[in-house]
C-alpha cells in the first residue's frame, strides 16, 4: 500500500478558464488530483514526486497566488470523502462513493468507487465527456484498452457495457491500487490492470480510451494508433480546446481519421477511427 504523504497546492482568485489551464499544465508535471470550487483550485501530488523549484518555474508566468501544505496519507481519505459528491451523466451513468445511497433507478449504469487520490471521479469535464461519448459506442464483446485508467471508471463502464476484455494501464502505483479496489467493488471480472508509463502491445483493440493529458497522448500517438484494429475507435480527452489542431495533425501522421470533437468548458474530447 502506498503510504506517501501528499502535497496540496491551493490557488485562489481564479476564473474558470484559468483553472482549466492550470489543470492541463499541472497534469503534465505529476499532479493527478484536482478539486475545483468557486474561484479556487486545489491540486494534489504525491510528495515524492513534488519538486517545488520546478513547480515555481512552471507557474511563474501566470503570476498566481497559492499556498502549499502537506496532507498526511492517513488523513487523505477523510479529506477526499468530505468533498466527494455523486456524479450523474445524463440518465446514462451514476458514479457514487460506497458511503452514498444507491442511484439505481435513476441511471442505466451505476459505478461505485472509493474516492482517493486517483484522477477521474467523473466530476471533471474530461471524464464526463468520455462517459457521454461512450454511450454511443457498441462495446458488446469488444476488446478495449483504457490507457491512463486512473480510478478505473472507464474500464469498469466498458465491462458494464458488454466488453469481452479490458486492459487498463496507468503509470501511478496509487491509481493501480485504487483501480483494483474499484474494479473489485463493482464485481468486474474482465479487466486486467497493468502498471506502465508507455504503451507497448501487440494486441489489437476495437476501442481505445485515453483520458490523460496532451503530452502523454502525443508521445504515444503512434502506439495508440498501432493498437487499433481495422475500424477501431480512439477516444481521447484531457486536452484543451486550443490544442485540438495539434492533436489533429498528430493523428493524421499516424493515419487516424477524425470523426468528431465535443467540448465542455475549455476542454475537448476527440474521436478518431482507424
Amino acid at each position: 500500500m502506498n503510504t506517501s504523504d501528499f502535497i496540496e497546492v491551493t490557488f485562489k482568485n481564479l476564473d474558470g478558464e484559468q483553472a482549466n489551464l492550470l489543470i492541463a499544465i499541472l497534469s503534465n508535471y505529476g499532479f493527478d488530483g484536482f478539486e475545483e470550487e468557486a474561484s479556487l483550485l486545489k491540486a494534489y501530488i504525491n510528495k515524492n514526486d513534488f519538486n517545488e523549484t520546478t513547480f515555481a518555474e512552471v507557474i511563474q508566468p501566470y503570476h498566481l497566488s497559492y499556498d502549499i501544505h502537506t496532507i498526511q496519507s492517513q488523513n487523505w481519505n477523510a479529506v477526499w470523502e468530505a468533498h466527494f459528491e455523486p456524479v450523474i451523466v445524463n440518465d446514462f451513468v451514476g458514479i457514487r462513493a460506497h458511503f452514498h445511497p444507491s442511484l439505481a433507478g435513476n441511471v442505466q449504469y451505476e459505478i461505485v468507487i472509493t474516492p482517493k487520490m486517483s484522477f477521474g471521479t467523473g466530476h471533471h469535464a474530461t471524464t464526463y465527456m468520455m462517459i457521454e461519448q461512450m454511450q454511443h459506442f457498441n462495446f458488446y464483446k469488444k476488446q478495449v484498452l483504457d490507457f491512463g485508467t486512473g480510478t478505473g471508471i472507464l474500464a469498469i463502464l466498458s465491462e458494464k457495457l458488454g466488453a469481452a476484455h479490458v486492459m487498463a494501464i496507468d503509470i501511478d502505483d496509487w491509481s493501480i491500487e485504487n483501480a483494483k479496489e474499484n474494479i473489485e467493488r463493482n464485481n468486474c471480472i474482465a479487466i486486467a490492470l497493468q502498471q506502465a508509463n508507455s504503451l507497448v502491445s501487440n494486441t489489437k483493440y476495437d476501442i481505445v480510451l485515453a483520458n490523460i493529458n496532451k503530452n502523454v497522448i502525443l508521445e504515444n500517438m503512434q502506439p495508440l494508433s498501432d493498437s487499433l484494429g481495422e475500424g477501431g475507435l480512439l477516444l481521447i480527452s484531457g486536452i484543451l480546446v486550443k490544442d485540438e489542431a495539434e492533436l489533429m495533425a498528430a493523428a493524421d501522421l499516424v493515419n487516424l481519421k477524425h470523426r468528431n470533437t465535443v467540448q465542455n468548458q475549455q476542454w475537448a474530447c476527440m474521436l478518431f477511427a482507424r
